[in-house]
C-alpha cells in the first residue's frame, strides 16, 4: 500500500465546526499532509438552506481554504432531498459509496471520514454509506460533555477512533461516546485561536463602533421548541435589562442567523426606554470573530457555547440568564440540551447578581474534576441510564451528598423515582432501603392494586 494516499473527507455544517477541524488539521492531530487528500464537504442544516449562505460562499473561508485539496457541497449532492431528513437505504449504501467516489472523484484507495454528530444525519447517513472508513468525530460545544443521547448501531461505533473536542472547561472530561471507549483528543487552543484570529481579520469590519459593549448572544430557541416565542423575546429582553443594569450603556445583541428580523424592534424600543444605546449585528459571523474584534467587556447568553469560549479562551466577563427555567422547563428530561444548560448554570454567575458577575473567576480544574464532574456525571446517567449502566454507582455518590435544594434543580423527582436513585423519596421517607427487593415487591404491590380496581369494575 506504500504511495497510496488515503483521502480524508471532513464533512462540516457552521464556521465553527470548520474552524474547529482545521485547526485540529493545523495541530498535526491527521497525520502529515504529503500522505493525505484532504476534501471539505460542507452542509447546511437549517430548515431552508436555500436562502442562507452555505459555509465556503461566507467572509473568511479563504483563511481554511488552504489546508483542502478540494470541497464539496453535501446540500448540492443530495438535492432536492434536505441533509437532515435523507438517508440511504441499507441495501443502497455501497451503490452510493461507488456513485460519491465517481462524483467526487475519490478513486478506490483508503478513506477516512471526520463528522460532527454522529448520532443525527448527515454524519450518521455517510457513516453509513462509507461502511469501512474509520470515524473521528469532533465536538462543536457543550453537548460533549453530555451523554450520547441515543444508541448508536456499533456497527458504527466500533468504528469511531477518537472524539475530538475544545478544552472549554479544563478539568471536565467528555461523556460523549465513553460507551464504545472512545477517548477524547484536546483540540490545541492555542491553533484554534489562530485559526480563528485569521478567519477574523479575512472576514471584514463588523458593522459595529469599535469599543468594549456588553454582547447579547440569541440562540433561536423557539425553533428547537425549548421556549416560545414570546418567551424567548422576553429571555433577550432580560439579557438587555441586566446589561444596563451593571451599568453597560453601549449594547450590541448578536441574533441567532435564523431568528426572525423582527426580533429586534422589542429589544430598540427597551434600550430607547434604558437611555441605552444598542447595536444589532447582523453579519454572518460566529461570535468568537466578534471578541476578536470589539473585545466587549460583557458577554451574556442563555447556555451558548460562546459563553465558555469567552471566559476560557479569552479571558472576558460572562453572566447567564435564564438557566433555572431552562433546567426546569427542558423535556423530555433526556432532552440534549440539559448538560450545556447544567454546565452553564453551575459554573457562571447570574446575571441579575451584580456582585457575582463582578467577582467572578473561572473555577480551579480540582473543583471542576470533583464537583462539576461529578454533577455532569449524574445528570448524564440519570438521562440515559440505559446507555450507560456502569455510572449508576458514581451518581448514587454525588445525588447522596447533594442538599435538597440543589438537586430539585437539576434533577426530577419522578426520573429519580424511575430510576430508584438517591432523593427519589421525600426525606421523612427516606430512611427506607433503595434495593431490588423493596422494588420488587412495591411493583407487586402496584400490579395487586390495579387488579383489584379491574376485578371490581367488571363486577359492576
Amino acid at each position: 500500500m506504500s504511495g497510496i494516499r488515503t483521502t480524508q473527507l471532513f464533512f462540516a455544517s457552521s464556521q465553527y465546526a470548520a474552524l474547529t477541524v482545521t485547526a485540529a488539521i493545523r495541530a498535526g492531530l491527521f497525520g502529515p499532509r504529503h500522505e493525505h487528500r484532504r476534501v471539505l464537504v460542507v452542509s447546511d442544516p437549517s430548515p431552508a438552506p436555500e436562502v442562507g449562505t452555505s459555509l465556503d460562499r461566507m467572509a473568511g473561508f479563504e483563511s481554511l481554504r488552504p489546508e483542502y485539496d478540494d470541497v464539496r457541497s453535501w446540500n448540492a449532492f443530495l438535492r432536492p432531498f434536505h441533509p437532515v431528513g435523507w438517508s440511504p437505504r441499507e441495501q443502497d449504501t455501497l451503490l452510493w459509496e461507488r456513485y460519491l467516489r465517481i462524483e467526487w472523484e475519490l478513486g478506490d484507495g483508503p478513506l477516512e471520514v471526520a463528522c460532527e454528530s454522529i448520532q443525527a444525519n448527515p454524519s450518521q447517513a455517510v457513516a453509513r454509506i462509507f461502511g469501512d472508513a474509520p470515524l473521528h468525530i469532533y465536538a462543536d460545544g457543550l453537548m460533549s460533555y453530555g451523554p450520547t443521547r441515543s444508541k448508536i448501531d456499533p456497527l458504527i461505533g466500533t468504528r469511531i477512533q477518537r472524539l475530538l473536542h475544545l478544552d472549554l472547561v479544563p478539568g471536565l472530561r467528555p461523556l460523549l461516546l465513553t460507551e464504545f471507549g472512545v477517548e477524547p483528543v484536546v483540540v490545541p487552543t492555542p491553533e484554534f485561536l489562530k485559526a480563528l484570529g485569521a478567519l477574523a481579520d479575512a472576514a471584514g469590519e463588523l458593522d459595529v463602533r469599535d469599543g468594549a459593549p456588553a454582547l447579547l448572544l440569541g440562540q433561536y430557541l423557539s425553533a428547537i421548541e425549548i421556549l416560545t416565542s414570546q418567551e424567548e423575546r422576553e429571555l433577550h429582553l432580560r439579557m438587555l435589562r441586566g446589561a444596563v443594569a451593571l451599568g453597560h450603556r453601549r449594547v450590541v445583541f448578536k441574533p441567532h442567523p435564523s431568528a426572525p428580523v423582527g426580533w429586534s424592534r422589542d429589544l430598540e424600543q427597551e434600550a430607547e426606554r434604558l437611555g441605552a444605546e444598542l447595536s444589532v449585528l447582523d453579519s454572518p459571523v460566529i461570535a468568537e470573530v466578534v471578541y476578536e474584534r470589539l473585545r466587549p467587556a460583557l458577554v451574556v447568553g442563555a447556555f451558548s457555547t460562546a459563553l465558555l469560549t469567552a471566559t476560557a479562551f479569552y479571558g472576558i466577563p460572562v453572566a447567564r440568564v435564564g438557566t433555572e427555567e431552562l433546567l426546569a422547563g427542558l423535556t423530555p428530561y433526556q432532552n440534549s440540551n440539559r448538560i450545556p444548560v447544567t454546565v452553564v448554570d453551575a459554573l457562571l454567575p447570574p446575571l441579575e447578581d451584580a456582585s457575582a458577575v463582578e467577582t467572578w473567576t473561572m473555577p480551579d480544574e480540582e473543583w471542576v474534576r470533583e464537583e462539576l464532574s461529578g454533577l455532569v456525571t449524574a445528570v448524564g446517567f440519570a438521562m440515559q441510564a440505559q446507555i450507560y449502566p456502569e455510572l449508576r454507582a458514581a451518581a448514587e455518590r454525588h445525588l447522596s451528598g447533594m442538599d435538597p435544594a440543589t438537586l430539585s434543580r437539576y434533577f426530577r423527582r419522578r426520573r429519580l423515582t424511575a430510576l430508584a436513585l438517591p432523593g427519589a423519596l421525600p426525606p421523612q421517607l427516606d430512611f427506607i432501603p433503595r434495593n431490588a427487593t423493596v422494588r420488587k415487591f412495591a411493583r407487586q404491590a402496584v400490579a395487586w392494586k390495579r387488579a383489584a380496581g379491574r376485578r371490581v369494575q367488571r363486577g359492576r
